[in-house]
């Protein structure tokens, strides 16, 4: 995976579910979530002329990542997710489905890439970092309707 082309075209598309300067989030080795406001780090030798991607990068020499791809809004009546990513899309889930994934409620989905490498896991975290349990939660790989949509969407815009 070019870790550098697939931030690339993730901020130039995601306008309609996350700020693009907002699009990366550090996630602790105890997958609790810290900043997502790249441009505010001075560590980690990040300079005020490097653009958004090579922070990015420089951060991930130190510290996991987390990639955002999309957001999930569940709607229990109707037992649907709306997928809020590069093209917007409802879809509808089993019962067991939904009990399964419904406790999402709303969160943001995408990968999660392990420091200082290109291991991923696709997974999701809270809209709001600022909450004391904010964490990344992994998705596990699973035949269900709901888990072979987000890897779709997620395989569909990394750039190898």
């Amino acid at each position: 995976m070019n870790i550098g082309k697939t931030i690339e075209n993730i901020i130039s598309n995601c306008n309609n579910y996350i700020d693009p300067q907002l699009a990366i989030t550090i996630i602790h080795d105890n997958y609790t979530m810290g900043s997502n406001n790249i441009n505010e780090l001075k560590k980690y030798n990040i300079k005020n002329d490097d653009n958004y991607v090579k922070k990015a990068l420089k951060v991930l020499k130190h510290e996991n990542i987390f990639i955002t791809f999309g957001m999930l809004a569940f709607i229990p009546i109707f037992n649907e997710c709306d997928i809020y990513s590069m093209k917007d899309e409802t879809i509808k889930l089993s019962k067991e489905e939904f009990q399964k994934y419904g406790d999402l409620k709303e969160e943001y989905f995408g990968i999660l890439i392990k420091k200082n490498s290109t291991d991923y896991i696709i997974g999701s975290c809270d809209l709001c970092g600022c909450k004391i349990d904010s964490s990344f939660n992994e998705i596990k790989s699973e035949n269900t309707e709901f888990y072979k949509k987000i890897k779709k969407i997620i395989e569909n815009n990394i750039i190898f």
